[in-house]
């Protein structure tokens, strides 16, 4: 689909003021006029901008009480709850789409999670951090230690991923699963369309459905 001039002033907007390029990316997958469930959606920040530039119906859980709180002040639907605990609440197709930024990798039971996110959204949205990236690779070869790059910046006994996995990884999962793989984004810092995305890119998104 060509980019429009409102598609242009956004895209920057989105990296600039949110820092992010997977929102970026995820903001343009997103239909006008949908309803949006984000996962572990922090200060609401994106929920927010769809909200003002898609109409969107949004919805969000976080885990964390005082983040909830500052998303419920910028006017955003969430609540506290653990998406490990499940999504039982919500009926089938309750979502045009469900999304999982920079969250997958968090999660005790991310199969789970991933399953009903395709349960009750259409259209599930997955963005995660590239385990299989040259620079983890080269880490974890050099210094005999637990890897450490721009996307897994902690040490490993304060780290919050407890799951860390590739582009391989994610794409096996999927054809394990039968999932239908709709559209796939490869980032690396702000560049998409990256060559050799399972060694190259840091940042993986994925929109999929059943």
């Amino acid at each position: 689909m060509p980019s429009t001039a409102s598609d242009a002033r956004r895209r920057p907007f989105v990296t600039d003021i949110l820092g992010r390029s997977d929102y970026a990316i995820i903001s343009e997958l997103i239909e006008p006029d949908s309803r949006v469930l984000d996962l572990g959606c922090g200060e609401g920040e994106l929920l927010q901008w769809l909200v003002q530039n898609k109409a969107v119906d949004a919805r969000g859980i976080e885990i964390d009480g005082p983040k909830v709180q500052r998303a419920i002040a910028r006017g955003v639907s969430v609540y506290q709850s653990d998406i490990d605990q499940g999504l039982t609440g919500y009926p089938d197709d309750s979502f045009d789409y469900v999304i999982l930024s920079q969250t997958l990798q968090e999660s005790r039971r991310p199969l789970e999670v991933l399953r009903e996110m395709l349960r009750i959204g259409k259209h599930a949205i997955v963005a995660f951090p590239n385990f299989g990236h040259w620079a983890v690779r080269l880490s974890l070869l050099f210094t005999g230690r637990s890897p450490r790059s721009r996307c897994f910046p902690h040490e490993w006994y304060n780290s919050p991923n407890i799951h860390f996995l590739t582009i391989r990884d994610f794409e096996t999962l999927a054809r394990e699963q039968r999932w239908s793989v709709e559209r796939k984004i490869f980032l690396s810092g702000r560049r998409t369309g990256v060559f050799l995305a399972n060694l190259m890119a840091e940042v993986a998104v994925y929109q999929v459905r059943k």
